[in-house]
């Protein structure tokens, strides 16, 4: 009787769709445009700026929350049972997210910032671009880490899984964690304007989003995920006209001084590959296997960047250093993170060859 050896399929992942691939392109039209209409129409822009209640823009508000529901809508909070079964993975990643990457952005910050660049950087604005860079990396990344994870054959079910834990954990510690790197910055929020954020462009879009999550799929898996592809773009059209809104403020400032965007993007460059590296060859100590490597190292390293814009608005407003900081993320996330996958796909080999038994 002849065996056979049965092969598990090769999985192909999903190409980045065309929002997704030219986002850094989108992003930077997206300056040149703000940039334009705020020279142009400064007073619709300006008047845009004044529709606030309690230091929460109104139309910024609206994008926020149509940039957020629609990636919390793929989030399963069901799957915080699986987290046992990818446990050091699990724990490698929350380790870099909340142990690691917001505590060492405040020291890159602390280095380029008020030290390396600070000669070349508006003096008052040093600590509004340092609380930006606190925000980005006190976010860990929801949506596009699905990408990611696909990109590099990750294992579907510990992405899920870790998404939903860090979506979680996130309700209870981003303020917290935030509030604290910003007092040891000497940077000053008032707990309520923070916690009002928390509230808005976390808690809030999280119960919408499972709510409406519920209703589709009673409805069925095919209605659930044609509402995904329908709204997808939604995400990222509302992310892109939040930008053209804020360069419109910060147009004037780009204009005298725009290598502040560059002397930005240091610090959280090398972030990024510090907390990807360093999440990568934490799980190969520990045995862990590179499928749920890869996931753990991308989402160890990309930030919830939305978010971070969202609140660096709130709290500092449209014209400050903070929100800047929180776009240069957005600015430089894709092509980074494509890195970053290039080098986990491409050191496989090295992987298991040295992956703790």
């Amino acid at each position: 009787m002849s065996t056979h050896t049965l092969q598990a399929p090769t999985v192909v992942p999903a190409p980045l769709n065309v929002f997704e691939r030219y986002l850094t392109l989108w992003v930077f039209l997206c300056i040149v445009a703000g940039v334009v209409l705020g020279q142009l129409l400064p007073g619709p822009i300006q008047a845009i700026g004044r529709m606030e209640i309690a230091q929460v823009n109104l139309p910024v508000g609206l994008l926020i929350w149509v940039m957020i529901i629609p990636m919390l809508l793929k989030v399963d909070f069901g799957a915080l049972h699986q987290v046992r079964q990818h446990w050091r993975g699990i724990g490698v990643t929350l380790f870099i997210n909340w142990a690691v990457k917001p505590f060492s952005m405040a020291l890159l910050g602390w280095i380029f910032i008020r030290q390396v660049f600070a000669p070349y950087l508006p003096a008052g604005q040093l600590d509004s671009y340092i609380a930006g860079l606190i925000l980005l990396a006190a976010a860990p990344c929801t949506a596009m880490v699905f990408v990611w994870s696909r990109l590099t054959n990750g294992d579907p079910l510990f992405t899920l899984s870790q998404v939903a834990l860090n979506d979680t954990i996130m309700v209870f510690a981003f303020a917290p964690i935030v509030a604290l790197l910003l007092g040891l910055s000497s940077i000053t929020v008032p707990w309520d304007t923070l916690l009002i954020s928390v509230g808005l462009y976390i808690v809030i879009p999280v119960i919408l989003s499972q709510v409406w999550r519920r209703a589709l799929l009673r409805r069925g898996q095919i209605a659930f995920h044609s509402v995904l592809a329908t709204i997808g773009p939604w995400s990222i059209t509302a992310l892109l006209a939040t930008l053209v809104l804020l360069f419109g403020f910060q147009g004037e400032a780009i204009l005298r001084q725009p290598l502040v965007i560059v002397m930005l993007a240091v610090p959280i460059l090398i972030q990024v590959f510090f907390n990807s590296g360093l999440a990568y060859w934490l799980n190969r100590r520990v045995g862990e296997s590179h499928n749920v490597a890869c996931p753990s190292a991308l989402i160890g390293a990309s930030n919830f960047f939305e978010l971070a814009v969202a609140a660096a608005i709130s709290l500092f407003g449209f014209n400050s250093g903070a929100a800047l900081a929180t776009v240069v993320g957005v600015l430089i996330e894709v092509p980074v993170m494509l890195m970053v996958v290039r080098i986990v796909n491409s050191s496989k080999g090295w992987y298991e060859l040295g992956k703790a038994r």
